[in-house]
Order: structure tokens, then sequence, then C-alpha cells
């Protein structure tokens, strides 16, 4: 196992951190799966034995440390982190829900943070590879009953720009991950059009790429969907409200 290249993947139990562990373990990579649901992640290890369950809830800072030295030990190698655990409770967003809030940002956010915590002095000697984050195009602005969600994505967008000055200095590539829609248990809380939205196994394959090519510092898809996105970042606020007021009125949402 020395030989091969190993990737840690959290949130791995589901959409897309299911589907890229399978498509780094169908490409020859070893998979250190992690997420809550322990069953997931051993039927993940059926469909392809290079994939091996990590179990951990992210917000617990000490097990993070834990599993991180776990795989380690076990692999003698990271080369590769993604850290994609999230939450979505769009219909608790509705209206303010400051327990929700709280909640929203401690798994998406902190939990982010604490992963990266668990391996951060770990890159910084080794002084080579790669930590990347999955945030979201709901980062770039804020969007109609999405208010914790979108502040967490934002949170983590603004993070991952920082944290390429700290440790491109280590000769650490940081890479952020912006998905539009893609079809997973989460998108399927949505009761709203969700326009081109895509495959989990789309966004692998994306992603995939972008990380073993090196595309650059934001993998983002599908394209088409995500520069009218980035569009609509650059206007001015009154601009922006009109057209998403206007959309949502369109929608009835």
């Amino acid at each position: 196992m020395e030989d091969k290249k190993v990737i840690w993947i959290t949130g791995a139990s589901s959409g897309i951190g299911k589907a890229l562990a399978i498509k780094f373990a169908d490409n020859g990579w070893i998979v250190a799966a992690s997420a809550r649901r322990e069953e997931l992640l051993n039927d993940l290890n059926k469909i392809n034995q290079n994939i091996h369950a990590f179990p951990l809830d992210v917000t617990d800072i000490e097990r993070c440390k834990l599993v991180a030295k776990e795989i380690i030990d076990r692999f003698k190698n990271i080369e590769i982190c993604v850290f994609g655990t999230g939450m979505h409770d769009p219909k608790s967003e509705k209206k303010f829900n400051l327990e929700k809030v709280r909640e929203i940002m401690e798994v998406n956010y902190f939990g982010t943070m604490n992963a990266i915590n668990s391996i951060y002095e770990y890159f910084s000697v080794k002084k080579n590879g790669q930590i990347s984050i999955i945030s979201s195009v709901a980062g770039y602005r804020g969007l109609p009953a999405a208010g914790a969600y979108c502040a967490s994505k934002a949170a983590l967008t603004s993070f991952a720009e920082s944290l390429h000055f700290d440790m491109k200095n280590k000769n650490v590539r940081v890479s952020l991950i912006s998905p539009g829609f893609i079809k997973t248990p989460m998108t399927d809380k949505n009761d709203f059009p969700m326009p081109m939205i895509k495959s989990p196994e789309f966004a692998a394959n994306e992603i995939y790429d972008g990380l073993v090519n090196k595309k650059g510092f934001e993998i983002h898809f599908p394209k088409a969907f995500t520069y009218i996105m980035k569009f609509l970042q650059i206007l001015p606020n009154s601009l922006y409200f009109k057209l998403v007021a206007k959309g949502m009125k369109k929608i009835n949402y």
C-alpha cells in the first residue's frame, strides 16, 4: 500500500463524497473515507477494497485528530485531503432559527476547521500535497431561505483563499471546490427548481480532474451555471436583489 497515493475524504458516505471516493479508488488510490455512518462506509469497501472506513463526526475535535493520526500511521502518507462534510435544512431556514444557524455553522464551517486542524502540522512539515475544501456557489452571494447555508459556504470560500497564502509558503496546494446543484440526499430536500442539476458522478469526474491535474485554485461546475452565479456576484446589490426577487416570484417561492 505504501507505493499507492492516499486521499482522505470526509462526508464520504453519500453524495459527492461517496462518488469521489469511488472515483479515486477506481483509479488506484487508497481512499480513507470518513463520515458518521460507519455502515455506509463499510458498504463502500464492498464496492472497492481500496476504500477504507474511518468513522468520524467532524464536530468532535479530538476524534478528528485521532482519525488523522490513524490514517497516517496505517498508510504512512496522505497526498490529498478533501473536506466535504455538509448539511442544509431548507425548510427550517425559511424563518430565522438561531439553533439551526449554529448547527449548520458547526457542521459545515467548524467541522471543516476541525479536520484542517488535524492535518495542518502534518502538511506543514511534509511540505507537499493538497488540501481541498468543498464549498458551494451558494457561498458567492446570499440566497433566499438559505442564510446559514450561504454564510457557512461563504466562510469556507474566504478561509480557503486565506489558507492558500499560508500553505503556498509550505509548498502545499490549497483548492476550493464550488459545485452548483448536484443531486444528493441534501438537495433532495429542496422544494424549488434546481437549474442544470448534475449527478454526483459528474461532480466526482470534475473534482478528480481538477485535483489530479492541478487545474487552478477553484474547481467549479457545471460551468454554464457557475459562470451565471459569478456574474451575479459582481452585480450591484440593488440590481442583484431585484433579479433574485423576480426569479423567486416567478417560481412562487
